[in-house]
């Protein structure tokens, strides 16, 4: 098993929650179309946006499948940064962060137009 530093795993757990962080606001950006504003003057109904993305046939291997780059992405991150400086390490950092959110609007892009277009059928 590989010994961390706690700074090593202080910026490990940073960049899973940024992750974590940067898939909400994904998920967000992506529904902040449709809503409750459309629901009002519509006959029809309210869609829960949130229930239907979280129950997406795609959304559990999308999840999984982004874990795995995460992971992927802390094992490079370690064996890379280890003969870096601080500065080196922080743009590193920003570097697989801005890949992993890549990584995240790649994977649920397909998945949110899908919701979208049943959504669309359905009004």
């Amino acid at each position: 098993m590989v010994k961390l530093q706690k700074k090593q795993v202080k910026i490990i757990s940073v960049l899973i929650a940024l992750v974590f962080v940067g898939s909400v606001v994904a998920l967000a950006l992506t529904q902040s179309g449709s809503g409750l504003a459309n629901a009002a003057s519509s006959s029809v109904g309210v869609v829960d946006y949130n229930q239907i993305m979280s129950q997406h046939p795609q959304v559990q291997s999308a999840s999984s499948e982004m874990q795995t780059a995460v992971q992927d992405a802390q094992k490079e991150f370690e064996s890379k940064s280890a003969n870096m400086n601080d500065q080196e390490k922080r743009d590193y950092y920003t570097q697989t962060q801005q890949r992993l959110q890549q990584k995240n609007q790649e994977l649920m892009e397909p998945i949110t137009k899908s919701v979208e277009a049943v959504c669309q059928e359905g009004s």
